[in-house]
């Protein structure tokens, strides 16, 4: 090989591996609306009950940095709105729910109804914007915890 194909295919491979890592960063953390969407129980992730509106369930494992920081934003924005719950599973407990529902990385959140049905799911870190547009949108407006 010359030096000029080397160049070339290093050249190619910056290009293939920077759109990937853009791709990758544009989906990452955003909510994805779901349709048909299957069911969570309560009881199948140790839960007594769902939030009276809407939960937000984190799936996370003990060494994830960005799960810390998504746990914080779903805290808040569950303790600023009334009817809404924020529950956390450590997928290091329970590999059996990564499998079940497919989740490949931490954090993944689900947006729940109150009867457990995926509404949206965030893959990565969640944005708190995202986060309460989209429960404004399946859930109509705020309902904030009075001061």
């Amino acid at each position: 090989m010359n030096g000029l194909t080397a160049v070339a295919v290093l050249l190619g491979l910056l290009v293939v591996a920077t759109a990937v890592g853009l791709l990758w960063r544009a989906r990452t953390g955003r909510v994805h609306r779901k349709t048909g969407g299957g069911r969570v129980a309560a009881a199948d992730v140790g839960l007594p009950a769902f939030g009276v509106d809407a939960t937000l369930l984190q799936f996370s494992t003990e060494f994830c940095a960005p799960c810390r920081a998504t746990a914080r934003v779903l805290g808040e924005i569950s303790s600023e709105r009334v009817g809404v719950d924020h529950a956390e599973i450590d997928l290091t407990d329970r590999p059996d729910l990564a499998k079940r529902f497919g989740i490949l990385q931490t954090p993944t959140t689900f947006v729940l109804d109150a009867s457990g049905t995926i509404r949206a799911r965030i893959g990565g870190a969640a944005r708190a914007d995202e986060v309460r547009a989209t429960l404004d949108d399946l859930f109509g407006s705020p309902r904030v915890t009075p001061a």
